[in-house]
């Protein structure tokens, strides 16, 4: 009888984790649903001058620098299409400070030439995005053939000399090469699935439990 006992402890013991990890997934679910309403609000803003802004992360700005194309840097990436290719990333300064500006996408064959270098310095409006992580998964980069996989700090150091804002300026507008990246609040939310899955388990053990307890008892 002891032994029952203590089982049916064990198991809705169990039970009352799997209830608190799911409620705790809807709680979180709750949180990033904010978020991104958050974001698209903040996108839908008509962009403000960045010498005057409160830096934040999806912050739609308009600006003004100067760019350094002799540092421009060739970053691997897919386009909305998955085809492979290079964003073009230049150092610039606004204001006196360094920031790296994304200028959007080009295919292979457009690397170095003359025509994705016709920008407007003096009128550029995007999008404020705060630098993410490098994946640890991806290949070095070949900062001599200029072909790099992630922004990783170190190695643009060692490339421009420079340090830059934790924030990256992603371009947009009518510029067709390089094309701008189209930023939305694309933001990974699996919560609501992360939740069914725990109480699916929590109510699956509970049956299965009535069910032996049944049978035995």
């Amino acid at each position: 009888m002891k032994h029952k006992f203590l089982f049916s402890v064990f198991v809705y013991f169990i039970i009352s984790v799997l209830i608190g990890l799911g409620s705790w997934q809807l709680y979180r679910l709750n949180w990033k649903l904010d978020l991104i309403a958050e974001i698209e609000n903040s996108l839908k803003n008509n962009p403000i001058e960045l010498s005057k802004a409160d830096k934040k992360n999806y912050l739609r700005i308009k600006t003004s620098g100067l760019v350094d194309f002799d540092k421009q840097i060739y970053l691997y990436n897919l386009n909305d299409s998955g085809n492979p290719g290079f964003e073009v990333v230049n150092p610039i300064i606004v204001n006196n400070e360094n920031y790296l500006i994304n200028r959007g996408w080009i295919p292979f064959d457009k690397k170095n030439q003359p025509e994705i270098n016709l920008f407007d310095e003096n009128n550029i409006i995007g999008t404020l995005k705060l630098q993410s992580k490098a994946n640890s998964f991806k290949p070095e980069n070949d900062i001599e053939k200029n072909y790099w996989f992630t922004l990783d700090r170190n190695d643009i150091f060692s490339y421009t000399g420079k340090n830059f804002s934790k924030y990256i300026i992603y371009t947009s507008g009518d510029y067709k090469t390089p094309k701008p990246k189209v930023i939305t609040a694309n933001i990974s939310n699996n919560h609501k699935k992360y939740a069914i899955t725990w109480f699916s388990m929590a109510i699956s053990i509970l049956l299965l439990y009535l069910y032996f307890r049944k049978k035995n008892y």
